[in-house]
């Protein structure tokens, strides 16, 4: 059983957000690079960077929302079984 607060218990809430930036960040730098790798491998115009920064911004929002529901669903289940 975790304590409800308590010293501490604010900053693993923080690193928890901060993870979320750090992987929709990581989605979009690994999904840019590899466009941009395809795009020199193959001498055409910033095609695939273009898109690839699109595919890892949209992959990385969605890898964010479904932890942010997910993380969301848990806790309603967590009040309504304590209430």
């Amino acid at each position: 059983m975790e304590p409800k607060s308590g010293p501490g218990k604010q900053y693993g809430e923080g690193y928890k957000y901060v993870s979320y930036g750090l992987t929709f960040a990581g989605g979009v730098i690994v999904f840019t690079l590899g466009g941009l790798w395809v795009d020199r491998r193959l001498g055409v115009v910033p095609l695939f960077t273009v898109a690839g920064t699109l595919v890892g911004a949209v992959l990385g929002f969605l890898s964010v929302y479904r932890r942010l529901e997910a993380e969301r669903i848990g806790q309603r289940r967590k009040k309504d079984g304590a209430g």
